[in-house]
């Protein structure tokens, strides 16, 4: 069986969703130590302008080396409204913003506490509009203890059962290869291609959040995020 682990995020990248297309299982790696102001509290949407990142607002304040499971949104700061609203202006005219608002309005409308919860709603309504139909679990679910870095993913495929693990290149640098190769573990990492498609704005900017693909492709947006082939 291949499967990926990955981290979640907010709002993710079209490499993000590649990987969860392209495995069996999709392991949300959430009992690891949740780094402040990286993905899995923000991203970037295109402006006519360039770029800009929503930023959830996480609580830090005697919580030093809390793991992503734990991490509590910061309600005091109105950024469902900001978030929202960032979409309306800078997606108006896009050609499948009504299509999809709706799905957003629902989520920003909703009280959110936890960030990981808030993270993988998003993730799983953005996959479920993509028809992207891996399943997904959680690495908390397997009560993993004493093990950290390359052991913990070596247990965690070893207790799925899985002999080919499908990572990121950012992925690249840390990985041991010779931990997986004594277990008998595949390693492929993605090779993700970033596709073009069409823009509100000009000229093209790649890396935005997956929802810049789904306001402007649609029902298509899964061929596109796979649409330059086998990508590891």
């Amino acid at each position: 069986m291949r499967i990926s682990i990955m981290q979640p995020g907010y709002l993710p990248w079209l490499g993000f969703f590649d990987l969860m297309a392209r495995c069996e299982l999709f392991v949300i790696l959430d009992d690891v130590r949740f780094a402040p102001r990286d993905w899995r509290s923000r991203n970037r949407i295109r402006t006519k302008d360039g770029w800009v990142w929503l930023t959830v607002p996480v609580l830090s304040k005697g919580r030093a080396g809390q793991n992503i499971l734990d991490a509590q949104i910061n309600n005091d700061i109105n950024w469902r409204h900001t978030h929202l609203n960032c979409l309306r202006i800078h997606y108006a005219k896009a050609p499948y913003f009504k299509d999809y608002i709706r799905l957003f309005e629902d989520v920003y409308t909703r009280q959110w506490n936890s960030l990981l919860e808030l993270d993988m709603a998003l993730i799983s309504s953005l996959s479920r509009q993509m028809k992207i139909e891996t399943p997904v679990m959680h690495s908390s679910s397997l009560s993993l203890t004493d093990v950290s870095g390359n052991e913990r993913i070596i247990k965690i495929c070893q207790e799925l059962d899985a002999q080919e693990l499908y990572d990121s290149q950012g992925a690249k640098p840390f990985i041991q290869m010779p931990l997986f190769e004594e277990a008998n573990i595949r390693v492929v990492f993605q090779d993700y291609r970033h596709p073009e498609y069409q823009q509100v704005y000009e000229p093209f900017l790649p890396y935005m959040s997956v929802v810049d693909l789904l306001f402007n492709e649609g029902p298509r947006s899964k061929d596109v995020l796979l649409r330059d082939g086998p990508s590891g």
